[in-house]
């Protein structure tokens, strides 16, 4: 990667769009050129799997952690040709999720005596054998489990084509995925993370960037 690798981290509804956006805006603002992407990356096979598991499909998908794990790694695998052409043509490459995602939600779904395992295991598969880039920042945006909640229920109510997924509407999966992602974060998991309340200061995160160093 020839550009600074930043991931924006959270749960849904946490407002990881919105602070990517901001972001976007202010290193533009800055002179930096940006690429972004989100995933898992709908529209495309594996994120459309995935996201149809969560809504019911795929023959019970959904009810193995490891499975629905696979199905967003590979969504990132496929996306690597992307990634590269991005980090070429850019001073930063800011991510909405990203690995960590799935080292989260899988380490909350199969619990407390097997999150250290779930979080090994993500990291192999994704960063070691599949050979995605580690990042250069992870930042974490920490908004209160209930306040996220209460975003993604707004959305559902104000889009009548959209429904809430399985993950969404699992109130205690969401807090213990909360939980997940702080001890990522504690560990400084694969790379430094930067950890920040509901309405961060857009400035200063954007300060911590312009102050990396590329891999």
């Amino acid at each position: 990667m020839s550009a600074r690798l930043v991931v924006v981290e959270g749960l849904d509804g946490a407002g990881k769009n919105t602070l990517t956006t901001a972001l976007v805006a202010e290193l533009a603002r800055r002179d930096l050129a940006v690429g972004r992407l989100a995933f898992p990356r709908y529209g495309t096979p594996y994120a459309d799997l995935a996201a149809d598991a969560l809504h019911g499909g795929q023959a019970g998908t959904a009810d193995s952690p490891h499975a629905m794990a696979l199905l967003f790694a590979m969504d990132r695998h496929a996306a690597l040709g992307e990634l590269s052409a991005l980090a070429g043509a850019n001073d930063v490459v800011l991510l909405d999720r990203y690995v960590a995602s799935n080292a989260a939600y899988t380490a909350a779904r199969l619990g407390a005596g097997r999150a250290a395992e779930a979080v090994e295991w993500i990291g192999a598969l994704e960063f070691d054998r599949l050979g995605l880039p580690v990042p250069d920042l992870q930042i974490l945006l920490d908004t209160p489990v209930a306040l996220a909640a209460e975003r993604t229920g707004s959305r559902e109510a104000d889009d009548p084509d959209r429904t809430r997924d399985r993950y969404e509407r699992d109130a205690a999966l969401q807090a213990d995925t909360s939980r997940a992602y702080r001890r990522l974060a504690e560990a400084s998991w694969r790379s430094p993370w930067s950890v920040v309340g509901s309405e961060p200061d857009v400035g200063e995160l954007a300060d911590v960037v312009v102050g990396l160093s590329a891999t």
